[in-house]
């Protein structure tokens, strides 16, 4: 073990180990400016000079936190045959079947959709999407419509089949630091903020969320934060506000409204 002197103010100080040399250098009692001494030195010498001791100076960094990954997102496929009836999986959007605006609303259970069919409120035109489908369909063309629906499906015109429908403006979502993603339909987009429509999802007033636009929407793909301003009824969604959008954000919500 090494015997180490050093000065401090106009005062000779020590014998100090090495350990005691990096706890001073720690607590900025000494700098590489300061001057050592041992036994065989000629004279008092700057730290900085001194190489046995150098290494103090730029002690190794410690090691970084494991970075945790990324929750891994596996799209889900659609199994018609094992379907629970009573889970809130479906967003179904109005408009050809009524000849009016495109409108989407959900997520619904299967079960509120019968009721819905029941009353006359959708049919066999409303286009109906759910997690694991690459664009809507018609509801006539489910697997299980003659099972829910209690009928032969209707015949749809081929002049309705080749309307034009955009791709669902699919988001998922990474709530605070939680490992599971959820997967909503996005609604009344602006470059202010949007509505998202999601079953179950634990957001509440103000808290900061993070999505990312699906990537089949590979024309207007984007990753955004903002917070919750409204929780919707039945806990079917909320809006949210951004918060500083990228320009390659903004671009794409634009590009998306441009051609909406």
């Amino acid at each position: 073990m090494t015997d180490w002197y050093y000065v401090q103010g106009s005062e000779r100080v020590g014998p100090v180990d090495d350990q005691a040399l990096a706890s001073l250098l720690h607590a900025g009692t000494l700098n590489k400016e300061s001057y050592i001494w041992k036994k065989g030195f000629d004279n008092w010498k700057h730290f900085r000079d001194v190489s046995e001791v150098a290494h103090l100076l730029n002690p190794p960094k410690p090691a970084a936190a494991p970075k945790m990954p990324d929750p891994v997102y596996t799209r889900p496929t659609v199994d018609w045959n094992r379907l629970d009836s009573n889970d809130r999986l479906f967003h179904i959007k109005i408009g050809l079947d009524r000849g009016g605006d495109e409108t989407e609303y959900g997520p619904f259970t299967l079960n509120e959709l019968k009721r819905a069919f029941d009353e006359q409120r959708i049919n066999g035109k409303t286009f109906i999407f759910t997690s694991g489908m690459d664009n809507w369909m018609f509801l006539a063309d489910i697997p299980v419509y003659q099972k829910f629906f209690a009928e032969l499906p209707p015949v749809i015109d081929e002049i309705d089949r080749r309307v034009s429908v955009r791709k669902p403006f699919v988001a998922r979502l990474l709530f605070h630091d939680d490992s599971v993603v959820y997967e909503g339909i996005c609604r009344d987009i602006s470059v202010g903020g949007l509505q998202i429509l999601v079953s179950n999802f634990p957001a509440k007033l103000g808290d900061e969320i993070t999505l990312n636009v699906h990537p089949d929407n590979t024309d207007y793909c984007f990753v955004a934060t903002g917070l919750v301003v409204r929780v919707l009824d039945g806990n079917q969604g909320f809006s949210m506000r951004f918060k500083k959008l990228t320009n390659e954000a903004r671009e794409a919500i634009e590009t998306y409204l441009a051609n909406s």
